[in-house]
């Protein structure tokens, strides 16, 4: 009696060691489908299949909405805010950053010009974010966005002053808490969380005035190149200090006092989210952590939710969870796992 043929269903059946290898790419795998690929061109493509790819794409804008702006109405530049972003990163840090040579004789003058610049360009794209919000509402006069925007830049731009004040705290901290730091040039020129604190206090004055958009494509811009993600929302005290940085990530509504210093892999995040009768997040509510004063938060420790108020003068150990309150003065640290060694015997 001859065995049984497989059928086809048989046939397409493998197994998951089947699939993982069908899937195992390496260069004889390459080299065979290559050459033995069947496939045919389709002739005239571009002529004839390109314009039906078109018009289903364009048909799937419609069915697939909210992620297109076709309009192109009120919407802030990302390209421009990042300009500004980096101008106004140049007149915090004249020498450091930006490509014009910066000198006692020209300071007054390479500034002024930058700044009037900032001025023009930062109330345009301000205003168009007032507008995209102020539009999903109802039309508004066209002077209201025009007028907010020109006071939030102008107010923005006469704390200079002060947000400089607050950056040389931030880099004091940063020298004097890091042990292998050599002088506050190195940290400016090459510290991540200059840059993303220096970030963070230009988007959250903008944060404060109301304007939408622009904080978050700063602060995520930023993210996206130190690794240290915080939100423009969040409050954030004097000579504030985070050493490595990656992996940071400090909520929007967290609350942080003076002379603070936190290591890598800290989260100050939130623990739950409140939802309505139907079943949507409640937004706008206190949600992350509120650290005080002379806090040291060392790698790896998660602080979560409101709850997480931890006093002045307090030591985190890494790798701690934290979602209730710390008191004054306290040290807490996880107990040390055991560690178990094991050796393989010796063969003779």
């Amino acid at each position: 009696m001859s065995p049984k043929k497989p059928s086809a269903a048989s046939k397409e059946k493998t197994s998951p060691k089947d699939d993982k290898e069908a899937h195992a790419w390496n260069p004889e795998k390459m080299l065979q489908k290559l050459m033995t690929c069947d496939i045919k061109l389709q002739e005239n493509w571009v002529e004839e299949g390109l314009p039906e790819l078109i018009n289903e794409v364009v048909s799937n804008y419609e069915s697939c909405g909210g992620m297109d702006h076709l309009e192109g109405k009120d919407l802030p530049s990302k390209k421009i805010v990042l300009e500004v972003l980096n101008d106004l990163l140049t007149v915090f840090f004249p020498g450091y950053v930006g490509n014009s040579e910066i000198t006692k004789s020209n300071v007054k003058y390479i500034i002024g010009n930058m700044l009037n610049s900032i001025h023009a360009r930062l109330t345009v794209e301000v205003e168009k974010s007032l507008k995209h919000i102020c539009r999903k509402v109802k039309e508004c006069p066209q002077d209201v966005c025009h007028v907010q925007a020109q006071i939030i830049v102008k107010e923005l731009l006469e704390k200079v002053p002060e947000i400089r004040q607050l950056l040389s705290g931030d880099i004091e901290a940063a020298y004097k808490g890091d042990p292998a730091a050599v002088s506050n040039e190195e940290v400016i020129i090459s510290y991540p969380c200059v840059l993303a604190i220096a970030t963070y206090r230009i988007a959250h004055e903008l944060y404060m005035h109301g304007v939408p958009l622009i904080p978050r494509i700063m602060s995520e811009h930023v993210h996206s190149l130190t690794g240290i993600d915080i939100h423009p929302g969040a409050k954030i005290g004097k000579k504030f200090f985070i050493d490595h940085g990656t992996g940071v990530v400090i909520g929007e509504t967290t609350e942080i006092g003076d002379n603070v210093k936190m290591y890598q892999g800290v989260t100050l995040g939130a623990l739950s989210f409140p939802k309505d009768e139907k079943g949507h997040i409640i937004k706008g509510r206190k949600r992350h952590p509120t650290i005080g004063n002379n806090v040291i938060i060392y790698s790896g420790a998660t602080l979560l939710g409101p709850d997480a108020v931890i006093g002045d003068n307090v030591i985190i150990g890494g790798n701690v969870w934290i979602t209730s309150p710390v008191p004054s003065g306290t040290t807490i640290t996880i107990a040390p796992p055991e560690q178990k060694i094991k050796r393989e015997k010796s063969s003779k």
